[in-house]
């Protein structure tokens, strides 16, 4: 795994970005250090930062339980927790309850016993379409909890 700070003006051109994508500001942050994973994929992690880059798509790494509050979630039952900890992607039958979100956008996964955050996705569709599905995917899993980058991202500062 290749790792390396990035420059200032490199920082605040991802922050940027970023921000600009997840329509939230971000406290001024001097240097980022990037890890390159594999070839698509990379966790960025800053003061107070921790965020996954895979297939151009950020979304916040799962530990970042503060950032994590700030996006719409969709909460699925016990019987999707472990297909969800395995990379499957959110199906409509398995979901509880859950907020409003735009197609594409970035999406929390949460069980719905002790609420943890359990995969960080994007929609596949709006909320307002998925309540008049019965079935059929709604959210991508781009990052969940035993993944490659839960393993290296929790050895990371």
């Amino acid at each position: 795994m290749k790792s390396n700070l990035i420059s200032k003006s490199e920082t605040s051109l991802v922050l940027k970005k970023i921000s600009e994508k997840w329509e939230m500001e971000f406290p001024k942050i001097k240097n980022l250090k990037v890890h390159e994973i594999s070839d698509d994929s990379k966790i960025i992690v800053g003061n107070g930062i921790k965020i996954v880059e895979v297939l151009d798509e950020y979304v916040p790494f799962l530990s970042e339980t503060q950032t994590l509050e700030k996006f719409p979630y969709v909460m699925v039952d016990m019987g999707a927790v472990k297909f969800m900890c395995k990379g499957a992607n959110v199906m409509r039958p398995g979901i509880k309850k859950f907020s409003e979100f735009k197609k594409n956008s970035i999406v929390c996964v949460i069980e719905e016993s002790h609420h943890k955050f359990l995969a960080v996705g994007k929609a596949l569709v709006s909320s307002e379409e998925m309540t008049n599905m019965e079935k059929g995917e709604i959210v991508k899993n781009l990052h969940y909890v035993s993944d490659k980058f839960w393993d290296i991202g929790k050895t990371l500062d």
